[in-house]
């Protein structure tokens, strides 16, 4: 049976999973902290400062009404908005190298607590800051906006543990609840992706914080839903933990083959490999 997706509020995730993640930075010795991560070229310090970079900024925009300074460069497509955005990354990233782990760690700190502060007081039902273009979007839930917000933090302290041998969080709901805002980019992912009305490609997503999830052809779009039909035109089962590494560009397309398991018609599965829920 397919269901519409509810609203995923993840609010009141930010203060828990921030404040696990200032803990792990507090224990980590020094040369920890220049270990390389699934982030491509950045090491464990510059995903702390993009983190800190992220927050400071969601306060100056959203909680203080700063308006967003405007581009040096005019934005008039997509790779010049990917360009626009890597950017700002990475001047932030390349100023914090002057920064010690102690000073990223506290920055860090003051920036989650008061951006746990201000999502909490925050109503369920305010407008979006900023459209959530991975899924496409022109506007924005916000909801999806925060939910957004959450992706970034999550994915980020994962990569994080993963580059100092550190476990994973222990409570399941963190990982679903980024699951289920990540998701929601699957149809902008098969926006170019033609089939009949009723098409419907199924991801089984085992583990602690897996479900069921249905991509289904509808009026000529495609939309995600929960649960599954009777008869599936394509099924993908995956584990939670090579999902969201599949989602935010951790995986080859060589190792997310050898991680899901396909039933069906494979050519709408391989779109599911490009996929992302993070600019890239």
């Amino acid at each position: 049976m397919l269901t519409p997706l509810p609203p995923t509020d993840t609010r009141v995730l930010f203060r828990p999973v921030s404040s696990e993640l200032v803990a792990l930075l507090r224990r980590l010795p020094a040369d920890a902290w220049q270990r390389p991560t699934i982030a491509g070229s950045w090491v464990v310090r510059d995903i702390v400062a993009h983190l800190v970079d992220l927050m400071f900024r969601r306060l100056s925009f959203h909680r203080d009404r700063m308006p967003p300074p405007a581009p040096r460069r005019p934005i008039n497509s997509e790779k010049d908005f990917v360009d626009f955005i890597n950017g700002l990354n990475r001047d932030f990233v390349e100023a914090t190298r002057r920064f010690s782990p102690h000073v990223l760690t506290d920055l860090f700190e003051k920036a989650s607590t008061e951006l746990a502060d201000f999502f909490e007081e925050l109503p369920v039902d305010a407008p979006a800051l900023f459209p959530v273009s991975w899924a496409g979007e022109q506007a924005s839930e916000g909801w999806f906006d925060v939910g957004r917000e959450f992706t970034e933090l999550w994915h980020h302290q994962a990569q994080i543990r993963l580059a100092v041998g550190a476990p994973s969080l222990a409570a399941p709901r963190y990982l679903r609840a980024m699951l289920e805002i990540a998701l929601r980019g699957l149809p902008h992912a098969y926006r170019d992706v033609e089939a009949p009305d009723g098409t419907t490609i199924v991801m089984a997503i085992y583990g602690p914080a897996g479900g069921l999830w249905t991509l289904l052809r509808e009026g000529g779009r495609w939309v995600i839903q929960a649960g599954g039909p009777e008869r599936a035109s394509a099924s993908v089962r995956i584990s939670d933990g090579h999902m969201w590494r599949l989602l935010f560009n951790a995986l080859t397309n060589e190792q997310a083959m050898a991680a899901i398991e396909i039933e069906g018609d494979r050519a709408l599965v391989r779109p599911l490999l490009a996929a992302r829920s993070v600019i890239v």
